[in-house]
C-alpha cells in the first residue's frame, strides 16, 4: 500500500469517521489483497530479459561460430532450445508465476526459430522462408494453451500473419493462398475468448483488441489473388464483419479507444467507400466481371460471417440497435453489382452512403456525450466536401462558403453538446443536493 493511503486512514481516524478497528481491518485487507497476483512490471521485464538473453547467446556465438565443427554446432543450436524447454517445464509442473510463464514462453519461442534456422544453415538443407516460418509455427503452437501466455499467444499471432504474406504475397514465384493461416488464427480465438469473458478492460485484451482485426485485415490481401475484381467488395464486407463483432454486448463495457474491432471496421469501411466517390474508380471497372472462384468463395464466406453476426445482434439486442455503419457494406453490394453502369447513379449514392455515416457517427457521439466520435463524424463529412473539390467544377467562392459552414458547423455542435452536458450535470447536482 502507498504512504498516501495511509495517511488517508490515520486522517480518517484523526476526523471520527471510522473507528481504529475499521482502518486496521482496511489496512490488512488492502495488504493482503493482491498477494498471489502476478506483478506486470516484473512480467514485462521478464519478457524483454528472454530476449535480452537469447539475443546475447545468440551473438557471442555468431561472433566464433566460424571456428566450430559440425558437431560443436550443432550443440550450440540445441542447446538453449533445451533450456527453454527445461525451464518452461519448471514453471509448469511447479506452477510459477505468470511471469515465469511468459519470459519462459518467450525464451523457448526464440529457441525453437534459432534452433531450426540455424540447423539448416549448418546441414546446408533447402527450404524456403513460408515453410521455416509453418514450421516454427506448428512447434509452438501448442505453448499457447500449455502456458496460458499472453506474449506467446500475440508473437505466433504476428508469425502467422507474416506466414501469410510470404506464402501468399511477397513471395517471388509460384505464391499459394496460406488456408494454414486461417487455422493458427482458430487456434488463437478459443484462448482470446477466454481473456474477453475474464480481463475485458485489461491492457492485454486491448492488444488483442487491436491486433486481431489488423491481423484479418492484412491477410485478407492474400486471398484474393491477382483478380481485383472482388478486392474492394471483399475488405468492405470484412470492415462491416469487424464493427459488427466490435457492437456485440461483451465489448459494450469498453472505451472506443480500447475496441479495436470497432475502430478499424469503421475507419476501414468509411475509407473505402470514400474512394468509391470519385468517378475514376467506377470508370475503371469492367464492363462484364469474370469472377475468380477463390475470390467468390472468400467473399461469399465474410458475407455469411457479416450477415450471421449481424443476426445474432439484432437478435440479443433488436433492430433499434443497428446503425448505418453495419448495415453499409449491404448497401455497397446493391450499387457495386445491380447499379455500375447507370450513368452517374451509384456515385451520387455512395456519395449520399458517405455523407449518411458522417450524420450518424454525429448522432452516436452526441447520444453518448463523446466528443471524439462526434468530430469523427464532423470530419467524414469534411472530407468528403474536400474530395469533391477535386472532380467538381464548383468556383472558389462556393468553395470557400462550403469551408466556412463545416467550420462553423465543427464549432457550433460541440459548443452546443458542451452545454447540454453541462446543464445535466447540473441537474443530477441539483437531483443529489
Amino acid at each position: 500500500m502507498s504512504s498516501k493511503f495511509n495517511k488517508e486512514l490515520k486522517t480518517l481516524v484523526e476526523d471520527k469517521v471510522i473507528s481504529p478497528e475499521l482502518a486496521d481491518k482496511i489496512e490488512q485487507y488492502y495488504a493482503t489483497k493482491d498477494i498471489g497476483k502476478p506483478n506486470k512490471l516484473f512480467m514485462v521485464f521478464g519478457i524483454f530479459g528472454a530476449l535480452l538473453v537469447g539475443s546475447g547467446i545468440i551473438l557471442m556465438l555468431a561472433h566464433n561460430w566460424d571456428d566450430f565443427s559440425k558437431i560443436t554446432k550443432t550443440i550450440l543450436a540445441f542447446l538453449p532450445l533445451l533450456v527453454g524447454q527445461f525451464i518452461t517445464g519448471f514453471s509448469i509442473l511447479k506452477e510459477k508465476s505468470s511471469a515465469w510463464k511468459e519470459a519462459s514462453g518467450t525464451f523457448l519461442f526464440f529457441s525453437v526459430g534459432a534452433c531450426i534456422a540455424m540447423v539448416s544453415q549448418i546441414y546446408n538443407i533447402p527450404g524456403e522462408l513460408g515453410s521455416y516460418l509453418l514450421t516454427w509455427i506448428v512447434l509452438c503452437l501448442p505453448l499457447i494453451y500449455l502456458l496460458r501466455s499472453n506474449a506467446v499467444t500475440l508473437l505466433l499471432l504476428l508469425l502467422s500473419t507474416y506466414y501469410a504474406l510470404e506464402t501468399g504475397l511477397w513471395k517471388y514465384r509460384n505464391t499459394k493462398t496460406p488456408w494454414l493461416y486461417i487455422v493458427f488464427f482458430l487456434v488463437v480465438l478459443p484462448y482470446y475468448w477466454t481473456l474477453i469473458k475474464t480481463k475485458i478492460t485489461s491492457n492485454t485484451v486491448t492488444i488483442f483488441n487491436w491486433i486481431l482485426p489488423a491481423s484479418m485485415a492484412i491477410a485478407l490481401s492474400t486471398f484474393l489473388g491477382n483478380d481485383d475484381t472482388l478486392g474492394f467488395v471483399t475488405y468492405i464486407t470484412l470492415f462491416g464483419l469487424l464493427y459488427t463483432i466490435g457492437r456485440l454486448s461483451i465489448f459494450k463495457e469498453l472505451r472506443t479507444l480500447r475496441n479495436g474491432w470497432l475502430i478499424i471496421g469503421s475507419l476501414g469501411t468509411v475509407v473505402s467507400l470514400m474512394i468509391f466517390t470519385f468517378s475514376w474508380i467506377w470508370d475503371e471497372l469492367p464492363s462484364e466481371f469474370n469472377y475468380n472462384l477463390q475470390e467468390l468463395f472468400v467473399e461469399l464466406v465474410l458475407f455469411v460471417m457479416t450477415i450471421a453476426v449481424l443476426g445474432y445482434m439484432i437478435w440479443k439486442k433488436g433492430i433499434k440497435a443497428m446503425n448505418l455503419f453495419q448495415v453499409a457494406f449491404i448497401v455497397f453490394w446493391i450499387v457495386y453489382f445491380l447499379l455500375p453502369t447507370i450513368g452517374v447513379l451509384p456515385i451520387v449514392l455512395i456519395n449520399l452512403l458517405v455523407f449518411a455515416l458522417g450524420i450518424s457517427a454525429i448522432k452516436i457521439g452526441a447520444d453518448k456525450f463523446n466528443f471524439g466520435i462526434l468530430n469523427y463524424g464532423l470530419l467524414i463529412i469534411s472530407i468528403l466536401i474536400i474530395c469533391r473539390f477535386f472532380d467538381t467544377g464548383m468556383s472558389f467562392v462556393v468553395r470557400g462558403i462550403l469551408f466556412v459552414l463545416v467550420g462553423t458547423g465543427f464549432f457550433l455542435t460541440n459548443y452546443f453538446m458542451l452545454k447540454r452536458q453541462q446543464r445535466i450535470k447540473k441537474q443530477l447536482k441539483d437531483l443529489q443536493v
